[in-house]
């Protein structure tokens, strides 16, 4: 039985997509079965994970709507080491379409029920913001990872994101729980980031991942080569941050 993780963040620009295509990279390297499932019509986790978007034919989409089953849609990243539900621009008119549908906040758990047993864990990278398309990555997932940089405004947005969490816990998927808070693009000569950093852990306690993934250039370069930074500079501190969240997941699964 897989556990599903949504990767999400109503702030754009906060590494949702990194942290997405690295953790399911360090996942694969500490001998896990993943499936990395693209909710964003950008299709910017799909190309980082070394899988065209461009030719990709079925996609999400298709899997939203019916038109597909997930085995189809599918594609092993030989490189990345997991396989990808990929997306692309068409799933942006999924926003609309999904509205006359039956279970439209569904369409995505019960797709992935048939290949539950496949994996041990489903990773989906939303979109930033609460869309369909992300209320449907909610009601899939048994947990939220949220990234999110130690800045002020980055605060302000968390309780936001917080509230619609148990909005959808409460209305719609009764096993979906904040899994955790992880620090991305972390500076520690920044006095700023300590002080966020410090004011997370005393509100969120042990909610408050204890890897740290420091800002670092070579997780910024890997896109523009279709890799995950772990893959792309394995020995890059970014990418061994992300191998030891990796570790702190399983971790924190097998305590559940």
């Amino acid at each position: 039985m897989s556990r599903v993780f949504c990767i999400a963040n109503q702030k754009g620009g906060v590494g949702k997509t990194t942290t997405a295509v690295n953790l399911a990279a360090g996942l694969a390297q500490v001998g896990q079965r993943v499936l990395m499932v693209d909710l964003d019509p950008q299709g910017n986790a799909t190309m980082g994970s070394g899988v065209d978007k461009r030719i990709l034919a079925p996609t999400v989409y298709e899997v939203l709507l019916g038109a597909a089953a997930v085995r189809e849609a599918v594609r092993h990243s030989a490189a990345a080491g997991y396989d990808v539900l990929g997306a692309n621009r068409e799933l942006a008119g999924a926003e609309v379409e999904l509205v006359a549908l039956e279970r439209r906040e569904h369409r995505l758990r019960d797709a992935l029920r048939a290949v539950h047993a496949d994996y041990d864990f489903v990773l989906i990278d939303c979109p930033p913001s609460l869309s369909l398309l992300t209320l449907n990555g909610l009601c899939a997932a048994h947990g939220v990872i949220v990234p999110m940089q130690c800045e002020y405004f980055a605060l302000e947005g968390l309780s936001d994101l917080v509230n619609s969490i148990k909005q959808v816990h409460a209305n719609l998927n009764r096993d979906l729980k904040l899994i955790g808070l992880l620090r991305v693009m972390f500076d520690a000569r920044i006095t700023l980031q300590q002080q966020v950093s410090e004011q997370l852990k005393e509100h969120f306690g042990d909610k408050v991942f204890d890897t740290v993934i420091p800002r670092n250039v070579r997780l910024a370069e890997a896109p523009s080569y279709g890799l995950p930074g772990v893959v792309f500079d394995p020995s890059a501190r970014g990418s061994k941050a992300f191998v030891d969240f990796a570790r702190e997941m399983v971790a924190r699964v097998q305590q559940f």
